[in-house]
């Protein structure tokens, strides 16, 4: 009977651990469903607002937006709150404005509630990934991460798919509604699984904010809100690629965003994977990779066959985000949540210059496939800015020992 009182602890603890990271892995779904649901909903809003494909796409700018603004903002009016309090706040409000959109009467009304919806989104995922760290302990950082940017991939392979036949067979009203459903149950399981904890180290936003006036942060930063836009740049454009230029039908749109999603979670799990191995030195092998997959990518559209493997693969790019969390975390001093927070708002700040970028070469008449070269540039600039910060790097690090 002895011998069974330490495994029973630790059998508790690791569920209790487990249950933390599923509830925060369910927000990360409710976010991912809402964030990327626009693009296959964008046939579905085209024919209903009676707007064009790039302005669905300032739909998705005006979100991602949302994001940028929202999550520096939100860390900082939070910084003294409890990890606990913030999350459930942060959720609620998500809950809300997700119900807005869905009830929105037209374009303009919509452009302004995908704004509101993005404010609390990278906040929310930027104390999520520090509770996961906590919890998760040093040598374990990245899996953690992972695990919890893996309801964001799940989202993309199942909540995607869903969403589009949702948007294609009822109305996409019913899909935002089913969000804020779902971020209502994130609020009930992180409420019930999550408990306040008394040595959590507090801040004060004034202190957050010059601990985060760093180089290095900011330049990890930019290397997501660069070289990630290209992901999203293919991505936005992705059905009427399939359509116009793959020549599939619109039934093959939700399964082109499940094929994503795959390419989302092997690319999530890689990265958790690459980043307890490689640290910061895994961000230019996966910038890389995502340079030669967006060059092949205008090739691989004129067939259905060779464009699935080709969205798997633009899938897998999402690897960057586990890195550079972590990298963060390194860096950032005792600007962990506001460092934490603009991790998402790079991300963003991407998906908004990608759709944007990716918008402006299909306006000028290069077409669909286009997106593929102007995405390879942002990933390539990405690695120009990861060599930056090495340099950067290695130049305090010289001025530090001189002194």
């Amino acid at each position: 009977m002895a011998h069974a009182v330490a495994p029973t602890a630790h059998q508790r603890n690791r569920a209790r651990y487990a249950a933390i990271l599923f509830a925060l892995a369910v927000g990360g779904f409710a976010i991912g469903t809402s964030e990327f649901a626009m693009m296959g909903l964008m046939p579905s809003l085209v024919q209903d607002l009676g707007i064009t494909e790039p302005q669905v796409g300032h739909l998705i700018s005006a979100y991602a937006l949302g994001v940028v603004v929202g999550a520096p903002l939100l860390a900082i009016l939070g910084a003294r709150l409890p990890r606990r309090s913030l999350l459930l706040a942060l959720m609620g409000f998500y809950a809300l404005a997700n119900l807005a959109t869905a009830f929105a009467p037209d374009y303009h009304v919509m452009l302004g509630f995908r704004f509101i919806a993005g404010l609390p989104h990278g906040a929310y995922f930027g104390v999520a990934m520090l509770v996961a760290a906590s919890i998760g302990g040093p040598a374990q950082r990245g899996a953690a991460i992972s695990r919890v940017m893996l309801g964001l991939s799940i989202a993309i392979l199942v909540g995607n798919p869903l969403a589009t036949w949702m948007g294609q067979a009822l109305s996409w009203r019913y899909v935002f509604a089913l969000v804020a459903a779902v971020a209502v149950l994130t609020v009930t399981l992180v409420a019930r699984s999550l408990a306040d904890d008394p040595a959590e180290p507090r801040q004060t936003p004034l202190r957050e904010m010059r601990a985060f006036n760093s180089s290095q942060v900011w330049l990890t930063l930019l290397i997501g809100a660069i070289g990630f836009a290209g992901m999203f740049c293919a991505f936005s454009y992705l059905a009427p690629t399939l359509t116009e230029v793959t020549g599939t039908g619109d039934g093959w749109i939700p399964i082109a965003m499940g094929v994503f999603g795959v390419g989302s979670i092997i690319g999530n799990l890689a990265g958790g994977w690459l980043v307890d191995r490689l640290q910061f030195r895994a961000a230019p092998v996966i910038l890389a990779w995502s340079a030669l997959v967006l060059l092949a990518y205008p090739f691989a559209a004129h067939s259905l066959w060779t464009m699935l493997p080709a969205v798997v693969a633009v899938g897998t790019m999402g690897a960057l985000a586990p890195v550079l969390q972590t990298r963060l975390m390194d860096v950032a001093g005792e600007a962990q949540t506001l460092a934490a927070a603009s991790n998402h708002a790079a991300f963003n700040a991407a998906n908004a210059l990608g759709p944007w970028l990716g918008g402006l070469a299909i306006s000028a008449g290069l077409g669909w496939t286009s997106t593929g070269h102007v995405g390879a540039a942002t990933a390539v600039g990405g690695l120009l800015v990861y060599a930056w910060a090495r340099w950067d790097e290695r130049r305090m690090t010289v001025a530090l020992a001189r002194s």
